[in-house]
């Protein structure tokens, strides 16, 4: 599916990410990962190096525009072109924090990330793309890009809202140049931080599964990675702008 092509996955040492990059790899894609752990990254290029593929770890934080502009041309310059961009790299922030208690520093941190990081990917990707003829974005938002935050955490929900917006308008601005730009909003997936079996996580978990999932559950990092490479995928050919959840369906009955 993916043969020939070359996809960058920022935040791609765990969880999600590293779920994506493997996904790519193993439908043919060579792999760029940047994250900022050198350990845990150089673990997912064995890893996908053991399967037979091509990957490239590229120590990268996104909230700084030096490291993100080094970050893609490293990865022009290691496969020679751009096909497929994932920015999930991202950080939850304080939570179980009324608006008015959370910090300035606290606010600038998330936002600097998850919000200021994928654009500042996008600004650098979109060029490699359009250089190579055209190409996908995912963005990872979230459900709390779509619903109120209800634990606290306004900070994220805020970032995750604005990513739908720029995921959007991009798409507006670059789907006439073969560029499609999209986004998935994850419900609670398994990951470092969505972790049940941490001391005491178990029953949040439980409760907000209930609260946020029709299907009643955590979904799997491969659930989500699935649904990030076909967007990427020519069988998205003519999605573009589109926010889609993955998160079990709605939980709103009554009964």
């Amino acid at each position: 599916m993916f043969s020939g092509k070359v996809a960058l996955v920022t935040g791609g040492s765990s969880g999600l990410g590293e779920a994506t990059a493997l996904k790519f790899a193993e439908l043919g894609a060579k792999v760029v990962i940047a994250a900022r752990r050198v350990e845990q990254s150089a673990q997912v290029v064995q890893e996908i190096t053991a399967m037979g593929g091509e990957a490239h770890f590229v120590p990268a934080d996104v909230s700084r525009a030096a490291d993100v502009e080094h970050m893609v041309k490293t990865a022009v310059e290691k496969f020679g072109r751009l096909d497929c961009a994932v920015n999930n790299a991202g950080i939850v922030g304080p939570r179980f924090t009324p608006v008015a208690d959370v910090t300035e520093a606290e606010w600038d941190k998330v936002m600097g990330v998850n919000l200021r990081g994928v654009w500042l990917c996008m600004k650098h990707e979109i060029p490699a793309l359009l250089a190579s003829g055209g190409g996908a974005i995912v963005n990872v938002a979230s459900i709390y890009g779509l619903k109120p935050g209800d634990i606290g955490h306004a900070p994220y929900a805020t970032s995750k809202h604005a990513v739908v917006g720029l995921t959007t308008s991009a798409a507006a601005d670059y789907g006439q140049m073969n560029i499609r730009v999209n986004a998935v909003a994850p419900g609670f997936t398994r990951s470092e931080m969505v972790d049940p079996n941490r001391p005491g996580a178990a029953d949040i978990y439980k409760k907000l599964a209930a609260r946020h999932s029709g299907m009643n559950r955590l979904g799997e990092a491969e659930e989500t990675a699935n649904a990030i490479v076909w967007l990427c995928s020519e069988s998205a050919s003519f999605v573009n702008g589109t926010v889609l959840p993955v998160d079990g369906g709605g939980a709103t009955r009554l009964y």
